[in-house]
């Protein structure tokens, strides 16, 4: 099992995260985040701290798109260990159904 960064991250993007991570799997795209699925050690103490609930456990149904996703992405972004403040519109797009058609393949800043 690993965790799985899901579709209410985009836009969102809290940090909450990557600074609980003990192995530093988050990497950090333009308008999300996503959990490296090779070097999550399936520890789950990123999932309580995401504030839009964005982070499930790959055994949940329906989930394989998304982890192909985080798979995918892990590989091509930096890797991000320090938080650092969400967009300021976060709030306002929390829990907004339909965002998948607002993600960005472009990379973040990282660290």
């Amino acid at each position: 099992m690993t965790y799985v960064v899901t579709e209410n991250c985009i836009r969102c993007k809290y940090m909450d995260c990557v600074s609980v991570c003990p192995v530093d799997c988050f990497y950090e795209g333009e308008n999300m985040l996503v959990i490296h699925p090779d070097e999550c050690i399936d520890c789950g103490v990123c999932e309580p701290e995401c504030p839009a609930e964005a982070i499930k456990p790959d055994a949940e149904p329906g989930l394989e798109k998304w982890l192909a996703l985080n798979a995918e992405y892990a590989k091509a972004w930096p890797n991000i260990t320090l938080k650092r403040d969400p967009p300021p519109d976060a709030k306002e797009w929390d829990g907004k159904p339909g965002k998948e058609e607002l993600f960005s393949p472009e990379p973040g800043q990282g660290d």
